[in-house]
Parts: structure tokens; C-alpha cells; sequence
């Protein structure tokens, strides 16, 4: 018998996708800054911010998919589908964070 969702499992979801917003909030503003020369950034960052989004995508929906056809809740396929692009905004802003700002020149 499956088990029915709580509030605590959609509060779960709710701040996992409330941290992977903030997350990539700060890498756009990090990145921004970058181009204007406020925050250090190394130069395969603009490939590397177009080309990380396809591979987490792709990965974003084959955890869906595979969570929807296994049966399961659809708080849980909603965390399936975060999950790999919660890795990727938290990988990316704590890359960028260790970077810091430049000194105007």
C-alpha cells in the first residue's frame, strides 16, 4: 500500500526547490558580476554555463520519467527531477562563492 504524502514531504520539496532558486540566483548574479569585472570567474565560464544546462535537463527529466513510471508520489517525482539540477546550482555557486569578488582596476 502506498504511502500517502504529509505535509512534512511537501515541505521537504518546497525548500529544495527554494534553495535550488537561490542558488541560481546567486550564480546569475556571480556570472553578471563576472562579466562586469566585479567577480572573478575563469574564462570557460560562459561555455560552461550553457553546456551544464542540457546534461542537467536531460537528467531532470529521465529522474522524473523514471520516478512517474515506477508509481511514485508525485511529491517524490517532483524531487526526482530537482535533484539534478539542485546538484548542479549548488555545485555552481559554491564553485563561483570560493572565486570572490576582483578589485576594480
Amino acid at each position: 500500500m502506498a504511502r500517502t504524502v504529509t505535509p512534512l514531504d511537501l515541505f521537504k520539496t518546497q525548500m529544495e526547490v527554494g534553495m535550488m532558486l537561490a542558488e541560481a540566483q546567486s550564480v546569475i548574479a556571480m556570472r553578471m558580476m563576472g562579466w562586469g569585472g566585479l567577480w572573478s570567474v575563469a574564462t570557460s565560464e560562459n561555455d560552461r554555463m550553457v553546456s551544464e544546462k542540457t546534461e542537467a535537463i536531460m537528467m531532470s527529466m529521465q529522474g522524473a520519467a523514471l520516478a512517474a513510471m515506477s508509481g511514485k508520489r508525485p511529491d517524490e517525482i517532483m524531487n526526482a527531477a530537482v535533484k539534478p539540477l539542485r546538484q548542479k546550482t549548488r555545485a555552481n555557486a559554491k564553485r563561483l562563492g570560493k572565486r570572490g569578488p576582483t578589485l576594480m582596476k
